[in-house]
């Protein structure tokens, strides 16, 4: 059985269900006005998010996060640029989803999305890879409402990274559902979604290791 069969099936047949659905409307609607606003007032400047009806303000990051997010991007980046698969983004890249905005740390768009962008583009699609470092702040979201949505949505990877444990946990998406590939802090990570992309995880949060895997991806 699929998720969302799953989740009609225990009220398929309860009397309340026409109550139900017009609840839902009316809560739908209101999330549909929310949003609205949020894409009326939003500013470059900002850093929100849209997600379950609510705007998220997102405070200023740790270092060691910003380490983190700036290695593995430049890593991404670098080899997507060298062999023109598409483009990569970070931090304030809003990407829009049948019901949430989110600014995922990094993401990858194909070369099919990335045609369809432009100099002013501001609300992007869902995009093919996308990358979380995990924050004490952000966590609970990352795995979970993202995690759902972001496999519901057919985001085809997703790599979760912690600057606590200096891990990379990467899913890959099967069936609308994701499987675990690998969480280590060795050993190569290899994308599924990035033909030959293929790094060191040390080359995350280790600044050297980052310039070798550099330049092996330069040469």
């Amino acid at each position: 059985m699929d998720p969302l069969e799953e989740l009609i099936q225990p009220i398929r047949h309860s009397p309340q269900l026409p109550l139900l659905v017009d609840r839902l409307t009316q809560q739908l609607q209101a999330e549909r006005d929310a949003r609205e606003r949020f894409y009326d007032e939003m500013t470059p400047e900002q850093k929100i998010e849209f997600i379950d009806g609510e705007i998220l303000l997102h405070s200023p990051a740790r270092n060691r996060h910003l380490d983190a997010t700036l290695n593995a991007a430049k890593l991404i980046h670098t080899f997507v640029a060298r062999h023109r698969l598409g483009t990569v983004k970070t931090e304030k890249c809003l990407c829009v989803f049948p019901r949430n905005d989110y600014l995922p740390d990094i993401v990858f768009f194909g070369p099919e999305k990335t045609s369809l962008f432009q100099p002013e583009t501001m609300k992007f699609p869902v995009p093919d890879l996308a990358v979380e470092v995990l924050s004490s702040s952000t966590e609970s979201r990352d795995r979970g409402v993202k995690f759902e949505d972001y496999a519901a949505n057919g985001v085809g990877e997703y790599w979760i990274i912690s600057t606590e444990e200096a891990t990379v946990e990467q899913f890959v998406l099967e069936k609308g559902i994701y499987h675990l590939r690998m969480k280590s802090s060795s050993g190569r990570l290899v994308s599924n979604v990035i033909t030959g992309l293929e790094m060191d995880v040390e080359a995350i949060f280790d600044d050297e290791k980052n310039l070798a895997a550099l330049t092996r991806i330069l040469t």
